[in-house]
């Protein structure tokens, strides 16, 4: 009596387990290979044969001659002492958030200290008028935000056109062109993909 009302029992999570668990992921991992190859393995960048980054993951640039991105708050562990942790901007492993609220003087201090360094990084645009933009000193929900808005990226031309020797309008429309619009004309806002846009630069030859 027991066994046969628990065959069906039985039979039925084998056969649902099968379906959403293999037959489900299977199929809609190659539906997207065969529609989205590029998005479906991860929106990789190559440059001269290799792997160098994802559309989807920010990098840690700090040269002035690049365009920098949002601060990334993710951590990882210490190589000299697993026990602790250390930054490690823009690890995939790790996405998370710094979770400071408004009212945290810890926040305070790091957004303060972001201004400072991007105020003595850029005097030009700071000559200019330009208010430093609040994605440049705050770090994204994931950490590893990989766009920045057309304002954070004007900001820094001219910095990034003196590193490189080349005229601001030169990288301003370097900008504008790396500039993609939202999803449809009204999903999302306007953004930058900071590595195309430094990929970009380094295309100009200077």
């Amino acid at each position: 009596m027991v066994l046969s009302q628990l065959r069906p029992a039985l039979v039925l999570f084998l056969l649902l387990s099968a379906l959403t668990g293999l037959a489900y992921p299977l199929g809609m991992t190659a539906l997207a290979n065969l529609l989205l190859p590029e998005k479906a393995t991860g929106s990789l960048i190559h440059a001269k044969g290799w792997v160098i980054g994802s559309n989807l993951i920010g990098q840690d640039f700090t040269a002035p001659r690049y365009f920098h991105g949002r601060p990334s708050a993710t951590m990882g562990p210490d190589p000299k002492d697993a026990s602790k942790s250390i930054a490690m901007p823009y690890n995939a492993a790790a996405s998370l958030a710094s979770n400071a609220g408004p009212t945290s003087k810890a926040l305070l201090d790091q957004v303060t200290a972001r201004a400072a360094q991007l105020r003595a990084e850029n005097p030009d645009a700071m000559a200019q008028g330009w208010r430093i933009p609040v994605e440049l000193v705050t770090s994204s929900a994931s950490g590893l935000d990989p766009d920045i808005s057309p304002d954070a990226a004007l900001f820094q031309v001219a910095r990034v056109a003196k590193a490189r020797g080349v005229s601001p309008d030169r990288v301003r429309h370097l900008v504008q062109s790396q500039t993609e619009a939202p999803i449809l004309g009204f999903l999302g806002e306007p953004h930058v993909n900071v590595l195309a846009l430094n990929q970009a630069l380094d295309r100009l030859g200077q």
